[in-house]
């Protein structure tokens, strides 16, 4: 039986991880649970999968939930969440960390380890290459559990090295596929946040819908897979059928379709190397009858190319750039700039930027501190004027 820690359960991701386990409750044993604030949610798990370890956000919060559960040990803030990465009972770590929250975590997971089933890729954007480099020194498993990447990892399961030709990472287009820029600039916060496929939290839904899901996807597929980011194709594919692929120097072209179901990655992060049964519906194909790819247009999806920009342009780039997203994105949320603003404050906090030697978690942060204090200091600008 595999022992799992779940960081940030009461998410999109943390609830599908918890509806496996349920499931194949003969395979997985739950031992730590983590959340922020949804208090009444993380309630009905701790009763039902009774964790050896918990942790929330707010000392008080863990007060009263140990008089409630007076037999799991609690921990609150960054601290409980390291320590329910580093949980001695866990074999596997689900991060469904939002953010930058998951970078300290991920590491302590690291330096403990434990595998880790990964969804959160802000991460793996800040950490770059430090988060690489640790994952080889601790010979560790990272386990990719959004779809694309996923879609990649088990399209190589078998694959003896050499020969691959490029990436094919699949977008679903969210849910303004086909816009002009003039449309993009009058388009309200309900409709970024209604995606045509997936079910996701804001934060995701709003990237999926500037493309800059698909940008971070891009520098994380790089890292993880060891492949140039010139070598990765981004195909706008609206059905989500063909989650991503894999092209080889041969022509062959190995891609791995399922219905838009998280659980399926999710499933497979847990079991690998192994498959558990009926995790969701087939494919019908003759129902579906066809598939359509389009090229993305950069011009009106401009954070795609920015994400290419601060990749190509080294590792505190990709920092700066997700911090002033994360910014800009929550800006957005709060009705403070415009949806078409989001790319303008990542392009002006990249132009402002000026290299920083990343050596350790210390200069991230320090570089990330600097760029969301730039980005909120652009944001606060375009709302005076």
């Amino acid at each position: 039986m595999k022992k799992i820690s779940v960081l940030g359960s009461t998410g999109s991701i943390g609830t599908q991880t918890l509806e496996v386990v349920s499931k194949y409750s003969d395979s997985f044993q739950i031992v730590g649970l983590t959340c922020g604030h949804n208090i009444d949610l993380f309630k009905k798990q701790l009763a039902e999968f009774k964790p050896y370890y918990a942790a929330c956000t707010e000392e008080k919060d863990c007060i009263e939930l140990n008089k409630e559960f007076p037999d799991i040990v609690f921990g609150y803030g960054m601290e409980g969440l390291c320590q329910a990465a580093r949980l001695k009972e866990a074999d596997i770590v689900v991060n469904s960390l939002l953010g930058m929250m998951g970078l300290r975590p991920t590491f302590a997971a690291i330096e403990s380890g434990k595998d880790i089933a990964f969804a959160n890729k802000e991460t793996l954007v800040a950490g770059g290459s430090l988060m690489v480099e640790a994952v080889r020194d601790y010979n560790i498993h990272l386990l990719p559990v959004d779809s694309e990447h996923s879609a990649i990892f088990q399209s190589l399961q078998g694959y003896s090295g050499g020969g691959i030709k490029k990436l094919l990472l699949t977008a679903s287009g969210g849910p303004f596929r086909g816009y002009t820029k003039e449309q993009l600039s009058s388009v309200t916060k309900a409709q970024a946040l209604k995606h045509p496929n997936w079910s996701m939290g804001a934060k995701i839904t709003v990237d999926s819908a500037s493309m800059m899901n698909k940008g971070l996807e891009i520098i994380e597929a790089s890292l993880l897979f060891g492949i140039d980011p010139d070598k990765i194709e981004v195909l706008v594919h609206p059905e989500s059928i063909l989650h991503s692929a894999v092209e080889f120097s041969d022509g062959a072209v190995i891609g791995q379709l399922g219905i838009p179901d998280m659980k399926i990655p999710i499933a497979y992060a847990l079991s690998w190397p192994y498959r558990l049964p009926e995790v969701s519906n087939s494919v019908d194909l003759f129902k579906l009858g066809a598939l359509h790819f389009e090229k993305p247009d950069p011009e009106v999806f401009r954070c795609l190319g920015l994400a290419l920009k601060a990749i190509k342009a080294g590792h505190s780039y990709q920092i700066a750039m997700n911090a002033s997203n994360e910014e800009a994105v929550a800006a957005f949320l709060n009705d403070q700039i415009s949806f078409i603003q989001i790319p303008d404050i990542i392009e002006d906090c990249l132009s402002a930027h000026s290299w920083d030697e990343i050596i350790n978690l210390d200069d991230v942060f320090a570089t990330e501190e600097k760029s969301r204090a730039l980005a909120k200091e652009l944001i606060k600008k375009r709302i005076q004027y």
